[in-house]
């Protein structure tokens, strides 16, 4: 089975706050919003389908489909209440209904397309590692050959960092970086300690190579990096 991690969003509380969390959390967030559906739209058409794998919440659905009033959109996150969430922002959007379809499941929920495109924006992090390739497989699966897959998540490097031999380690630094990014955002200090200590115990946060290499594994070429912000890394590749 491919799924993620246990979730924090089946937590009403959480569920209440997402939509002030990846700005506080995510350095440039819009902007990658805004990357995201440039770089879709270079081989989407203007009447094209996409595939949107973790999209409770709708952030993403919402841009996009403001942006490309001519796309249709599959979303599918194993969140019900985060699926009720998007459809309640996209509603308030003016979003039309028949343009979205939310499926609640991991990605072998969604449609088998094919689709024009797809995304994957911060939900990587949540899967283990073995499940990596196979998740990203069955994104592939459902997309037409050269379509473009856009993924940001976190994702930072293991090596020796600044300072010399006793020095923080470099994953040490950019996660202390991230948390310091959310104090700086208005999140207290003590919270931003919790979370950067919950993702280093609990998360799978692989290395900028690794996770190209699982692209490249899963069926895409192309892998290209396109955006950074302290400890988060987007990658736009190709479906083989």
């Amino acid at each position: 089975m491919i799924h993620p991690t246990a979730s924090p969003f089946t937590d009403p509380a959480a569920v209440a706050r997402y939509a002030e969390g990846p700005r506080r959390n995510v350095p440039g967030y819009d902007s990658l919003l805004c990357m995201s559906r440039i770089l879709l739209a270079e081989r989407v058409p203007a009447n094209g389908r996409v595939l949107v794998v973790g999209a409770g919440g709708g952030l993403e659905l919402e841009d996009m489909a403001l942006a490309h009033p001519g796309w249709r959109f599959d979303g599918v996150d194993p969140s019900q209440p985060m699926l009720d969430l998007a459809a309640q922002r996209l509603q308030s959007a003016g979003v039309a209904g028949d343009r979205v379809a939310l499926h609640r499941g991991y990605v072998q929920s969604a449609p088998a397309g094919p689709f024009d495109g797809a995304t994957c924006l911060l939900t990587f992090h949540f899967v283990p590692r073995e499940e990596r390739v196979p998740m990203a497989a069955e994104i592939r699966r459902r997309l037409k050959p050269g379509a473009p897959l856009v993924v940001a998540h976190l994702s930072v490097a293991d090596g020796a960092g600044l300072g010399g031999e006793g020095g923080a380690g470099e994953r040490d630094l950019w996660l202390s970086r991230y948390a310091a990014f959310q104090v700086a955002s208005g999140v207290p200090p003590e919270h931003a300690a919790r979370a950067r200590d919950k993702i280093a115990a609990e998360l799978a946060v692989l290395t900028p190579q690794e996770d190209e290499a699982i692209l490249r594994e899963a069926g895409f070429s192309d892998v290209q990096m396109f955006y950074m912000g302290f400890a988060f890394r987007g990658w736009v590749a190709s479906a083989c």
